[in-house]
């Protein structure tokens, strides 16, 4: 049982549901469905989709998820940067909406699942280590812009090209005064008042009054208050029969089966962008999850969130709709909504699944313009502008990754900018690692401890050289290494021994060891030993296996004081005394 219980997590918090968890998960469940409606058709806009699709998109993924996955509080569903990665990918393959362009969300969806749950078989989650913290910072940044740039024609009501931030605006700048008033009165109204919803209207009524609770979902309700009121003005003032875009027939009825198109060409074609969405996709959902996981104590298994998402995809894949991941906003809704399990999850797919049941015809007047503006309002939130300044003050090397990874992906678009991104971090961090820190180190006066000479004020011996050597040893800093031990030697004419401090040393590779050995037998030839000094173990353990050990000039000591104790007594002695 407890084997099955790690690819199902049901079987653990199940076995605990009760009627405080039923009714939490049941009140959470309502609120993010309230959320998700016009967020689901919103998103599928985005991709380039019939709205409906993000309804589908919304009901069997939940279900599955639900049963799989291992954060108690992520809720699954479309999301923005998933969606513009779909469109970009879907839309080099046919135009949006045409039937060609469906099959290829669907392959999408199938492709990235298929790529997840691989991913969760094998225990790959460490992949997404690849992508890091500035790269992803950078790239969600860009693409809210992308977004939000790419939805302000509808606002305008005008017909803006382009497939680049620097495309789009000058467009957008040029149509100007073709712009619908009508529809922009509609549209800036909207995202004035969800700006506004977002952070004011919670505050506001708890100073009528309003209870906390009430308020809270009152507050949540942001979205939906801005289709019901845009549906009544669009019906009372005939809007769509003056040019104002509106939403259209939306098929009524819970999500067909769907069998996504089993072509290999279009497969291969789709592949690279189908892994960046599954990366893309896991990275944010795991992010998110660890975080609202840690406010309870909680944890999650990133394998196991590979398998319920790949899961969640392939079901999308099957049911019309197109590839899912964790969103960051549902999620901290539901959590803040009081969501205990995973079975809010399947609650909200439910009420998405009555939804499309039911409330589809009502649909039928809602302005383009306003699911515009939600998706406008939605991205925005997302993008962090001060991680500029603040990366920028901490490190330069990560700001070049993150200022790469904005500039290239709103100037040559989302998988462009990513892949950018990536390769500049992966330059970035080999160029570091060739230049290692290496600190000549001396004995703190009356202590055992040893620190760089050059931060602390310490005692030296002539005839020993002391080197803290603070990166594992491998190719690319090999020769590094060798030109420092080099140059340091040359300096001192009374040296007779070299101790390399390897605290700091995780790992020695093959090229780093024949350094290590040329290294020795120059300092040899000069009359010097070489020593080492407080090597972790699995190193140890290699050397073992290596010709260096048997072979060493010198010794390798469990501390560096016990080094200096054995090569230099008397400065040992005379370092004690003068701490006293």
């Amino acid at each position: 049982m407890a084997g099955l219980a790690r690819y199902l997590p049901i079987l653990n918090w199940g076995r605990a549901y009760d009627r405080h968890a039923f009714v939490s998960d049941g009140m959470a469940a309502v609120i993010v469905t309230i959320m998700l409606i016009p967020q689901s058709l919103a998103y599928a806009m985005l991709a380039g989709l019939p709205p409906v699709i993000g309804l589908y998109a919304s009901i069997l993924p939940l279900l599955v998820y639900a049963l799989l996955g291992s954060s108690r509080t992520l809720s699954v569903g479309p999301v923005a940067v998933v969606s513009l990665l779909t469109a970009t990918a879907a839309g080099s393959i046919a135009s949006p909406g045409s039937p060609e362009y469906i099959a290829a969300a669907l392959a999408l969806a199938l492709l990235s699942g298929l790529i997840l749950l691989a991913m969760g078989i094998f225990r790959l989650g460490f992949v997404a280590n690849l992508l890091s913290h500035p790269v992803i910072s950078g790239f969600i940044t860009a693409s809210s812009l992308l977004i939000a740039a790419g939805q302000l024609k509808h606002v305008l009501g005008t017909q803006a090209q382009g497939h680049t931030f620097f495309e789009m605006l000058p467009s957008l700048i040029g149509g100007i005064g073709d712009t619908h008033l009508p529809t922009l009165a509609i549209g800036a109204s909207a995202t004035a008042f969800l700006f506004w919803s977002r952070k004011s209207l919670k505050p506001t009524l708890r100073a009528l009054n309003v209870p906390e609770g009430i308020a809270v979902l009152l507050s949540r309700t942001g979205p939906v208050m801005v289709v019901i009121a845009s549906i009544l003005i669009i019906v009372g003032l005939d809007l769509d029969a003056k040019g104002v875009a509106v939403v259209g027939d939306v098929p009524q009825g819970l999500p067909p089966l769907s069998l996504p198109v089993l072509d290999l060409s279009l497969w291969i074609m789709l592949l690279p962008a189908a892994t960046l969405i599954a990366l893309i996709g896991f990275v944010e959902s795991v992010s998110v999850g660890q975080t609202l996981a840690a406010k309870r104590r909680q944890s999650i298994s990133p394998d196991q969130e590979l398998i319920g998402l790949g899961m969640a995809s392939l079901a999308a894949a099957f049911s019309s709709g197109y590839p899912v991941t964790g969103g960051f906003a549902r999620s901290v809704v539901n959590f803040d909504a009081g969501a205990q399990t995973p079975a809010a999850g399947a609650f909200t797919a439910v009420g998405i699944a009555l939804a499309s049941l039911f409330l589809t015809p009502l649909l039928f007047h809602l302005p383009i313009a306003v699911l515009a503006a939600t998706i406008i309002v939605a991205v925005l939130s997302l993008a962090d502008f001060g991680a500029l300044a603040r990366t920028w003050r901490y490190s330069r090397s990560d700001f070049a990754a993150l200022s790469t990874t904005l500039l290239v992906t709103l100037g040559g678009g989302v998988e462009t900018g990513i892949t950018a991104g990536v390769a500049v971090s992966v330059l970035l961090h080999l160029w570091a690692t060739s230049r290692p820190h290496i600190a000549v180190i001396g004995q703190v006066p009356g202590t055992q401890h040893f620190r760089n000479v050059l931060r602390h004020d310490v005692v030296c011996t002539p005839e020993i050289l002391g080197l803290r050597i603070d990166e594992s040893l491998f190719f690319a800093n090999a020769r590094a290494i060798e030109n420092v031990i080099q140059h340091e030697v040359a300096e001192r004419p009374d040296l007779r021994h070299v101790v390399l401090n390897c605290a700091a040393v995780n790992s020695i590779d093959a090229s780093a060891l024949e350094s290590l050995e040329l290294v020795m037998h120059r300092l040899e030839d000069a009359g010097i030993r070489l020593h080492l000094s407080e090597v972790k173990g699995p190193v140890m353990d290699r050397l073992k296996r290596s010709d260096f050990l048997p072979h060493i000039t010198g010794e390798v000591f469990l501390s560096h004081y016990q080094a200096l104790e054995a090569l230099a007594p008397q400065a040992i002695q005379a370092a004690n005394h003068g701490g006293l």
